[in-house]
């Protein structure tokens, strides 16, 4: 299932539903049918994504080192897509949503 985000701020976000639940999670809000981040939430949403990027991508350079990108006598890997690629759209909105004071939605 997909799920839409809107805000009055930025285009709409658009998202499979395991990864809006864990966004959503993140933030400290449960993937109810509907749901809102008020702009007063923005500031504490904003810095728990922001924190969550950064404790992913110290995991991720510790992972690195399995991967033997460009070494003689090992495949190429891809390394994998992280959180702040796959939250890059939702943080921005969500910072979209801080600067002008309205709120972020979906299911409506």
């Amino acid at each position: 299932m997909l799920v839409t985000f809107k805000c009055r701020s930025a285009p709409d976000v658009l998202m499979l539903e395991n990864l809006a639940r864990y966004l959503v999670g993140i933030v400290g809000k449960d993937l109810g049918k509907r749901g809102v981040i008020t702009h007063d939430e923005l500031d504490s949403a904003i810095a728990k994504l922001e924190s969550a990027i950064v404790i992913d991508k110290k995991e991720s350079e510790q992972k690195e080192g399995h991967f033997h990108e460009g070494e003689d006598g090992h495949e190429r890997h891809e390394l994998p897509i992280g959180l702040a690629q796959r939250a890059f759209p939702f943080l921005d909105m969500l910072r979209a949503a801080k600067r002008d004071n309205t709120d972020v939605i979906w299911g409506v």
